[in-house]
């Protein structure tokens, strides 16, 4: 493991351990950035806004995206063996789902890129002249990105791309927990031909460390971060000074709505799936979900059945996110019903030692429970009925989170009265997690702050001007 600086790889630091949460060993250790190379770091990028990169052409740039995304696909399974090596995913997880989305970020916004129009009017004045005015993008400049462990490449790249498409640079920095896919991307991007000082890599960790540094750089234009709600409000404090732009995508407790006449069997395969894919490490999980009476205790059954026969999940990333998800479970059994789950798998192998934690239906809580209001963001669902439409609403928009949100239902006035009804910023009806990358992605309240995807990425990476030339 390396950093990625002006260029060259660099070595120095302080080392940390990486440890394997499949079996809870030390698997490698990584450098923790200093100060000094954080700030060589963001002079780099600073730097290459006034070489040879400030002259490349939108299709310059997009041709880079492809050569990036080709690079990933040349080494795609040693992409796979990191992604899983870090974060203890399945490997068929890694393997149809982050890689290939990590490729596609690259790809959609090279393509998004070369057809972007400026606009431009044409404007009456009291001489009958006339004048034109055009808008022109300019990049923010140096742009920090601070990815999270969950899905380290995929939204990683998810902010890198459109952030080197519009022509900022960029100092990126990894969860100290799984940095290993940044590590093959810098790789990546040494062999693409990219200037020196437009993509830079620090290793640590968040407080005191490079992540803090990073974001008080003055130095750094823009902050562009994926993480807890907690984090977002200390970055949002590290820049209040200078006022500089921030994209969050923060936390959720997102809610699942089941109606009578939904198709039962789809409604729970696919809450399966969205409760449980990743283990529950996903800010798109589904947590809590509300089920009309009439078929309530059918869905519950339905759905413990399918949690007790889940395999090939994995563990959780870490002890301490491991002992944070028992400490909810623990609270839950205590005050509510555990239906499926709730304790730690046993294997009778080496995997015993790893940070597991079974597939977990809960039913019974108050709403007011920890269980029911906090993000655990593991392998636990809560279920809960409701009465009315109205009902469903009240519960499903209640809490300080509104990121994402499914719907299942039969009825299609009722999908489009309830869907946009939701106070989230992505609704599903009928299906989880289903995206198309042109439209907008991010979360209102204390799930994130502006949208990410097509357009809506491109604009916030690029600082938006007039030109006024009277004719």
């Amino acid at each position: 493991m390396r950093h990625y600086v002006g260029g060259g790889f660099d070595g120095s630091g302080v080392p940390f351990p990486l440890v394997d949460p499949v079996r809870g060993i030390t698997a490698g250790e990584a450098p923790a950035a200093s100060r000094e190379l954080v700030d060589r770091a963001v002079d780099a990028a600073r730097a290459a806004l006034s070489g040879p990169w400030a002259s490349w052409s939108p299709a310059e740039r997009a041709r880079l995206l492809h050569r990036i995304a080709d690079g990933i696909e040349a080494r795609f399974e040693e992409f796979v063996d990191a992604e899983c090596a870090d974060t203890g995913k399945p490997r068929e997880l890694a393997s149809t789902v982050d890689i290939p989305r990590a490729v596609a970020n690259f790809r959609s916004y090279a393509d998004l890129l070369v057809g972007r129009a400026e606009r431009s009017w044409n404007t009456p004045t009291p001489d009958g002249r006339g004048a034109l005015n055009y808008t022109v993008h300019k990049p923010l400049g140096v742009v920090a990105v601070i990815s999270p462990w969950n899905l380290p490449l995929l939204l990683l790249t998810w902010k890198v791309a459109p952030a080197l498409a519009t022509g900022n640079t960029v100092v990126a920095k990894p969860s100290e927990l799984t940095p290993g896919t940044a590590c093959l991307l810098a790789e990546v991007m040494a062999g693409a031909e990219l200037p020196p000082g437009v993509f830079n890599l620090v290793h640590g960790g968040g407080g005191d460390a490079a992540g803090q540094w990073l974001t008080e750089h003055p130095g750094v234009d823009a902050v562009a971060f994926t993480g807890e709600s907690r984090t977002g409000s200390t970055i949002m404090r590290a820049v209040a000074g200078r006022l500089a732009p921030v994209s969050f995508e923060l936390g959720g407790k997102n809610a699942g709505l089941v109606f009578a006449d939904a198709d039962l069997e789809r409604a729970v395969e696919g809450t399966l799936r969205s409760a449980f894919t990743h283990s529950g490490q996903v800010c798109l999980c589904t947590e809590r979900v509300y089920v009309e009476r009439p078929v309530f205790d059918a869905f519950a059954e339905a759905l413990a059945a399918g949690a007790r026969e889940l395999t090939g999940y994995g563990p959780m990333v870490s002890a301490a996110h491991r002992d944070k998800v028992l400490g909810y479970l623990g609270k839950a059994a205590a005050d509510g019903r555990v239906l499926a789950g709730g304790g730690v798998p046993r294997f009778g192998d080496d995997r015993d030692g790893g940070f597991w934690v079974e597939p977990t239906v809960l039913t019974g809580l108050p709403e007011e429970h920890p269980a029911v209001r906090e993000e655990i963001f593991g392998p636990v669902v809560h279920l809960a009925p409701f009465d009315t439409e109205e009902e469903a609403l009240t519960l499903a928009n209640a809490g300080p989170y509104g990121l994402a949100a499914t719907v299942w239902t039969g009825d299609v006035s009722r999908a489009h009265r309830v869907a946009p009804a939701l106070d989230v910023g992505v609704a599903w009806v009928n299906t989880w997690n289903l995206r198309d990358l042109r439209t907008p992605f991010g979360g209102v309240k204390a799930s994130g702050i502006g949208r990410e995807g097509g357009d809506h990425s491109l604009d916030f990476f690029s600082e938006p001007m007039n030109v006024c030339v009277k004719l």
